[in-house]
C-alpha cells in the first residue's frame, strides 16, 4: 500500500497526500461508511504536518470524497456523483469518486441535417457532425445519457475507437487537441418514457441537464453535448464568492 510522500518532488506535499488517499478510496482500502485512519496516524504514516495532512483532508470533503463526523472521526462516503464547475469528462468524475466507468453506445453516425449542433459548433451548413449517443455507468449503475456532436475533422478520429469504453478527452489530448474550457447551462428536466427505460428510472421523473460547448486553445468551438443525469445519483456543486 502506497505511502511515501516525496519532499524532494516538484509536487506540493498536500497533494501528493491527497493523491495517495484518492487512490486507496478508489482501491477499497477503506470501504463506504468506514471510519479512515486519525490525523496522527496519516500524519505519522506520511511524515507531514497537521497543516499538511489538513490541507489533503479538507479537498478530499470539498470533492466529497470523505466526511467529518462530530465525535467519530472521517468516514469514506457512499458516492453520488458531483459535477463542480471544472472541465472534465464522465469518466474522470466518476474515477476522482474511486467507481468504475463504463458505457453502452447507443448510436455513432455523421449527420448533415443538425443546423442547431452547426451553429453552436460555427461550421458551414455543407460540413457534417459526428453524434454520439451513449449511457453513462459507474458501478453498473446507469448514471446518465450523453449526446456529443463533434465537427466532422474530429469525428473522424473518434470513429476509429472502441465507443463502448472511450474516454473523449483523454484522445483528444493524446492527438495534440486541447480543450482550453467550456460554457455550461444546466436545467431541470423531467424523463421521457424513452429515458427512463435506459435508466431504470420512472418516467416523468427529475432529472438534470447539462449542455456544454468547449473550446479549443484557438477558442473554435469543438464539441456540444448534451448529457441528461438521474437526479437521485447526481448532484452539482457550485462554489460562489463574493
Amino acid at each position: 500500500m502506497e505511502s511515501k510522500v516525496d519532499p524532494n518532488k516538484n509536487i506540493a506535499l498536500y497533494l501528493q497526500v491527497k493523491d495517495i488517499l484518492i487512490k486507496r478510496i478508489q482501491e477499497k482500502v477503506w470501504a463506504p461508511n468506514t471510519l479512515i485512519p486519525t490525523e496522527q496516524e496519516l500524519m505519522e504514516e506520511f511524515n507531514v504536518s497537521r497543516t499538511t495532512l489538513r490541507q489533503a483532508i479538507l479537498m478530499l470533503v470539498q470533492d466529497g470524497l470523505i466526511e467529518k463526523k462530530q465525535g467519530k472521526g472521517t468516514i469514506v462516503k457512499s458516492q453520488q456523483l458531483t459535477g463542480n464547475g471544472r472541465l472534465k469528462g464522465f469518466a474522470e468524475e466518476v474515477t476522482e469518486k474511486g467507481l468504475t466507468p463504463n458505457s453502452k453506445l447507443l448510436r455513432v453516425e455523421f449527420k448533415n441535417d443538425l443546423y442547431h449542433e452547426k451553429s453552436m459548433l460555427n461550421i458551414s451548413e455543407d460540413e457534417e457532425i459526428l453524434v454520439i449517443e451513449r449511457i453513462r455507468f459507474a458501478d453498473q449503475v446507469p448514471i446518465a445519457i450523453e449526446r456529443t456532436c463533434w465537427p466532422a475533422h474530429i469525428g473522424k478520429i473518434f470513429v476509429h475507437q472502441d465507443l463502448d469504453s472511450a474516454k473523449f478527452y483523454e484522445i483528444l489530448e493524446n492527438n495534440e487537441i486541447i480543450l482550453k474550457r467550456a460554457q455550461e447551462r444546466i436545467s431541470a428536466i423531467n424523463a421521457t418514457i424513452y429515458e427512463a427505460d435506459l435508466l431504470g428510472i420512472r418516467g416523468g421523473e427529475a432529472m438534470l441537464e447539462t449542455e456544454r460547448l468547449s473550446f479549443g486553445l484557438d477558442d473554435r468551438p469543438i464539441e456540444f453535448s448534451t448529457t441528461k443525469y438521474r437526479s437521485d445519483k447526481y448532484h452539482y456543486n457550485i462554489e460562489l464568492t463574493r
